[in-house]
């Protein structure tokens, strides 16, 4: 396994001590904060956080052979292992400006209202078929997660793809100058977190920050026609860094023709400078093909073989939550499972989706979108044309989405709960044969568990 951090690496990062009785070596092959998910040789560092305190979990992470455990606070354990700071958060950002500095390879920010997640796992699967990569698991692009891809970062790594999050002005530009991105990628500009943000115009002052975190030479990546804002975003990048949009339209620098859509995929042919070939992304529906094409210029950007990258990128596939299609209910349903989270934007996206897939009945589960504030009844209702264009039946819960499912055609009512879990029964209860179902709503609708309704049978197939 890859050396991460040895004992005068983490001193030098974190200025910390160790006890002054030892001067055995360390061998941190990982770096953890979950004792649950924590492999022999992490570096695990203790935080503390409003709902856990990791210094409770001290003794568990030695014992599960923790190769350095990080403290600020008293955890009644004496072990050569243990390392003193002054606070636990602060050490563990130090820890991953120490890797960005020593890391030679080059390394992709990427932030957006929506999509920087999947423009993320595309971009690895690219960047992976040119050489060794590393990458933000799951959705770690806030305060702790940004600097917990880093410190996990190997310096012999080729690339890094780093994903920056935020829902209140003043998270991005911190978190940039940190991953001091070569290549920043915005995806979108959209009406998530506006009840937060306040206006479309904060949201994309915000987002523009990552480009303030370029250096000369670097490359911002976003789409064209990103929104109105964009004068916020051309502004934001440096003096040497080049801005480069991506469309179809010939004018812009990277472009794409050609564009076709079927149910599993799209096919495009990507014109970038001094390459172009054909594409295939085998996950459905347009804002898949627009998330590819920002990957690939993000990967050209990094000058990374382009048809390897291509080759590569083929390989992606849409993660449970954002887009996976599964058979369920004994193989006799479809279901689209974009459970993980929603914003309009995305919302809207999902229902095409379904539109496209489709070749039964459309059945859409909608769960509130949050984070919108007084904009929320309006953002809710704004969905009607989208989802009378692509459901035949419509599902509901929570109470911003009252409001739009009270101004649905009778015909496409299929009924409205106040909670998920009251609302899976009904639309399991539903469902017939040839079916496809997508199911769509912010994390805090909790609409898995609509999911996992649908996916009973299978469950205990796999268990007989």
């Amino acid at each position: 396994m890859t050396l991460l951090w040895s004992r005068a690496d983490l001193l030098a990062a974190t200025s910390g001590r160790f006890p002054s009785s030892t001067s055995s070596d360390i061998a941190g092959t990982g770096v953890s904060i979950d004792t649950r998910t924590l492999r022999p040789g992490d570096v695990f560092i203790a935080l503390r956080g409003e709902r856990s305190n990791g210094h409770e979990h001290v003794a568990a992470a030695l014992h599960a052979g923790a190769g350095a455990v990080v403290v600020h606070e008293p955890c009644g354990v004496d072990d050569p292992r243990i390392l003193h700071v002054a606070d636990t958060l602060d050490a563990l950002r130090d820890m991953a400006r120490f890797a960005r500095a020593r890391f030679a390879g080059r390394m992709v920010g990427v932030t957006g209202s929506v999509g920087k997640t999947s423009v993320k796992d595309m971009l690895r699967h690219a960047l992976q078929a040119c050489g060794p990569t590393h990458y933000a698991v799951a959705s770690y692009n806030n305060h702790w997660g940004v600097p917990l891809t880093l410190a996990r970062l190997p310096a012999s790594a080729a690339y890094c793809v780093c994903e920056i999050g935020m829902n209140h002005v003043g998270e991005i530009l911190p978190l940039a100058r940190m991953v001091r991105p070569d290549v920043a990628v915005i995806t979108t500009v959209a009406s998530s977190h506006l009840g937060l943000m306040g206006s479309m115009d904060a949201i994309a002052r915000e987002k523009a920050e990552i480009l303030c975190a370029l250096p000369a030479g670097g490359t911002g990546i976003i789409p064209d026609g990103i929104t109105g804002e964009t004068h916020f975003i051309h502004n934001a990048a440096q003096a040497g860094a080049t801005l480069w949009r991506v469309g179809q339209s010939k004018d812009c620098p990277v472009y794409a023709t050609g564009l076709e859509h079927d149910a599993q995929g799209s096919g495009f042919e990507m014109h970038l400078p001094h390459w172009q070939g054909k594409v295939r992304v085998n996950a459905p529906g347009r804002h898949m093909a627009g998330n590819a094409m920002l990957a690939l210029a993000a990967a050209h950007a990094c000058g990374a073989d382009m048809d390897r990258a291509v080759a590569g990128l083929a390989t992606f596939a849409p993660g449970a939550g954002r887009g996976a299609i599964a058979r369920v209910m004994q193989d006799k349903v479809a279901l689209l499972d974009e459970s993980y989270n929603a914003s309009p934007d995305s919302v809207r996206a999902a229902l095409d989706l379904l539109g496209l897939v489709a070749t039964g009945r459309r059945i859409a589960v909608l769960g509130d979108m949050l984070e919108l504030g007084t904009f929320a009844r309006h953002e809710h209702q704004a969905l009607l044309p989208a989802v009378c264009a692509n459901a035949d039946i419509v599902f509901c819960c929570g109470p911003n989405m009252k409001t739009l499912f009270d101004t649905l055609p009778s015909s496409l009512q299929g009924g409205w709960t106040p909670e998920s879990e009251q609302l899976a029964p009904m639309v399991r209860a539903a469902l017939r044969a040839g079916d496809t179902v997508m199911v769509k709503g912010s994390h805090g609708s909790r609409m898995g568990h609509v999911v996992a309704t649908l996916r009973m049978d299978d469950a205990r197939v796999g268990q007989a």
